[in-house]
This record gives C-alpha cells, structure tokens and sequence, in this order.
C-alpha cells in the first residue's frame, strides 16, 4: 500500500499563511504528478495545485495561483503547499495525491481552519 503522509495543518486567522509537507516513496515521488486537492464543506474533492515529474506546475484558477505555491524538495520526496492570504472559504481538508498512467492514490488528507 503506497502511503502519502501530509502534515502542517491547522487553524489560522484570516489572512494567515500555513504550509502543507507531504512525503512520498522515492519512485512515486520522482516519476508521478504529485498534486494537492482539497475538500471544503458541502462541495466535492477538487484539485488545488500541481506538479508534474517534470516539473511543471498549475493551479485550480488565479484566485489560488496568487496566494498559493507548490513546490518539491527532490532530496527528501517531499512536496509543499505554502497557501498565503487564507481566507474562510480555504477551510477544508487537503489531501496529497500521486497521478501517474496506472493509478491516483491519496494520503489520509489534513484539516485546514481559517476562523475569522
């Protein structure tokens, strides 16, 4: 069973700022689409950022590609979610996924509160 493992949730103020971590096994890391859904209340699980094995990036829209930033450190298979200007409507749990050809697989997703 292939894990994802996210951490650096929690709760923020609005306007705060909190980065996301998400550790893969080296060849799902290296050789995959490493992304970040989310899941805010009452809507489906919807895709924030991603990052492609070649390391091309995209974004949900521009509302998310101005305040949030996907990035990878290559020697630790880690890949981050910095999300900056949190507002309410960020609340949700976040999930660290892996696409490739065969498969898409998810972590266990962390909560994420943006209180006013």
């Amino acid at each position: 069973q292939v894990q994802l493992v996210e951490s650096g949730g929690g709760v923020v103020q609005v306007g705060g700022s909190l980065r996301l971590s998400c550790v893969a096994p080296r060849d799902i890391f290296r050789y995959t689409t490493m992304s970040w859904y989310r899941q805010t209340p009452g809507k489906e699980r919807e895709l924030v950022a991603y990052s492609t094995a070649s390391n091309s990036i995209g974004y949900r829209n521009d509302d998310v590609r101005g305040r949030f930033t996907i990035s990878k450190d290559h020697d630790k298979n880690m890949v981050f979610l910095n999300m900056t200007k949190l507002n309410p409507l960020d609340t949700g749990i976040y999930y660290c996924s892996s696409r490739s050809s065969q498969q898409t697989i998810f972590g266990q997703g962390i909560q994420v509160t943006v209180s006013s």
